[in-house]
């Protein structure tokens, strides 16, 4: 699946192949509902990293968490000298986050979803993830197809299209 994706103010656009994808996992983690979740979680896709293309590169932004500065990062030892290694990018300009891109995986790049312009299918349902770290005042939806799991899912992205047919 071709996505194109851009920054508000429009300084960066960017293109990346996916595999068919559908956006439903849902983190709450302190990083993601600060860097780029409105609603208190933010979604990322899974794309192919090297299909990314960028226009505006140079206005793109690199953020790498202080991990002592997060409920996340307590979890972590000698989190006080370390930084994630995992890249935030986000547009300079107006501070749009649009990707991450983390070295564990470097095969991939996952988009924000608030940052795709191209239509996305709806979820048929939803993991919302690391629920220890959401706060109080956010309304985890519920139901039958509404999956809540304190930590990370045991399955991959990938994983849990192919099981769905999705793939």
């Amino acid at each position: 699946m071709h996505l194109e994706g851009s920054c508000h103010c429009g300084a960066v656009s960017f293109a990346v192949e996916a595999a068919p994808l559908v956006p439903f996992m849902k983190c709450y983690c302190e990083i993601c509902r600060k860097t780029a979740g409105g609603g208190g979680y933010s979604i990322n896709l899974g794309a192919d990293c090297r299909t990314l293309t960028v226009k505006g590169r140079e206005h793109v932004r690199t953020y790498r968490v202080r991990l002592d500065r997060t409920e996340y990062g307590k979890d972590e030892p000698n989190a006080a000298r370390k930084k994630s290694k995992v890249d935030r990018r986000f547009c300079g300009c107006y501070g749009s986050a649009l990707w991450v891109y983390s070295p564990l995986y470097p095969e991939l790049v996952h988009p924000f979803a608030g940052a795709i312009d191209t239509p996305l299918p709806k979820a048929p349902e939803a993991n919302h993830i690391l629920l220890d770290y959401a706060p109080e005042w956010i309304e985890v939806p519920c139901g039958p197809r509404q999956h809540h799991l304190k930590r990370y899912p045991s399955e991959s992205l990938a994983a849990w299209h192919k099981r769905r047919g999705l793939d």
